[in-house]
């Protein structure tokens, strides 16, 4: 199987634009503080979400998710070494929750993709593709930008996922009673639910071989992807986590072995309880001593771009060896059985990352990382 390497990373987040400002806020290990945005919609009180810089005073500009993800792609292609390359084999997956959507009656009042966004800004003619699994298009854009690769379709794939802040959005998942009116802390027992955030992750992928063709130097390797569908809730996944653990053991293939997981862990209690037992049902006894990294407390949940800054977060463990702590969990959840390290870094024992994504519509995804060969 054709062998798929990253060559480039990109994020923007509430801790600022770069992959830089992210590393930094996943080494302080402090729990964000979400912004109170102000909108005049008198019935959604004060909306409270994980902004970009500069983004909590008001309204949002239009197209404010495709500006993220044009900025995080600029950074991976700057990284990978394809900044100003001629267009070519190029091609863009990106996912999104609501993309940038507007209501309006202006000439620039359209619903505008990031991936388009992100096309139209490198002038690429190649494949251009824009994932609406919910909260975990990221993940299955990192599957499908493989697909791509390894079908000849493609040589270089900017994949990943951005979000912005959303009446709707925001409006519907208060409505479901999904929202912590405090903070985002997932595996904690007295959670309430999620907190949203804005951002963009993109990863750049190519074969190793056309990497090692044009001298790139690869970061970590996408070891494997694995999707699946719970079909049985709109908003739920199934209580016994059946097509969670079937994702998790289609991204594994036959190693079950990884130094360390990138839970989904929204903070909703339902959705930790189930990917708390569903990781004890794929790795047995040997859950007690794989550590979790929580990414959520730090950025919130970023819709189409979690999986996308998840996965960035384990190229960098997988580069340093270790995982960083989380953001400390003040009462454990005995409900949710997981090694949450806090204290400090733990060595990475084995060099593969398990990142989880789920979404809405009983979308699950799975990706694994490795080291670059």
């Amino acid at each position: 199987m054709t062998e798929i390497v990253v060559t480039g990373l990109g994020a923007v987040s509430c801790h600022g634009t770069g992959v830089a400002s992210l590393r930094a806020a996943v080494a302080a290990g402090r729990a964000a503080v979400p912004d109170k945005v102000a909108d005049d919609a008198a019935h959604l009180g004060t909306p409270l979400i994980h902004a970009v810089p500069g983004a909590a005073g008001g309204h949002h500009p239009r197209r404010r998710a495709a500006a993220f993800a044009e900025t995080a792609a600029a950074e991976a292609l700057e990284q990978a070494g394809l900044a100003g390359a001629p267009a070519g084999r190029i091609g863009v997956v990106l996912g999104t929750c609501l993309g940038d959507g507007v209501a309006g009656t202006g000439p620039d009042d359209v619903v505008y993709g990031v991936a388009a966004a992100v096309g139209a800004l490198l002038g690429r003619a190649g494949v251009n593709v824009s994932v609406s699994n919910a909260c975990a298009a990221g993940g299955f854009a990192a599957g499908l930008a493989a697909d791509l690769i390894r079908a000849g379709e493609a040589d270089v794939v900017l994949a990943g996922g951005a979000d912005a802040y959303s009446r709707v959005g925001w409006a519907s998942m208060d409505r479901l009673g999904a929202l912590d009116r405090e903070r985002c802390r997932p595996f904690d027992r007295d959670r309430q639910g999620t907190v949203l955030g804005e951002g963009a992750g993109v990863l750049v992928l190519e074969s190793a071989a056309h990497a090692r063709a044009r001298g790139a130097t690869p970061l970590a390797r996408l070891l494997g992807d694995g999707w699946s569908c719970d079909a049985g809730h709109l908003t739920a996944p199934e209580p016994d986590g059946t097509q969670i653990v079937r994702a998790i053991t289609g991204a594994l293939g036959g190693d079950r072995a990884v130094g360390a997981v990138i839970p989904h862990a929204t903070g909703t209690p339902h959705n930790d309880r189930v990917e708390s037992a569903a990781l004890r049902t794929v790795f047995g006894a040997d859950a007690d001593r794989t550590p979790l990294y929580s990414l959520k407390p730090l950025v919130g949940h970023t819709g189409g771009a979690s999986a996308a800054l998840a996965a960035i977060v384990a190229v960098d463990i997988l580069r340093s060896g270790s995982v960083p702590a989380n953001v400390p969990v003040a009462t454990p959840d005995p409900a949710c059985a997981v090694y949450l390290p806090q204290d400090g870094p733990t060595p990475l024992r084995v060099p593969r990352v398990l990142v989880n994504a789920y979404a809405f519509g009983g979308n699950n995804s799975s990706t694994v990382w490795g080291c670059a060969a």
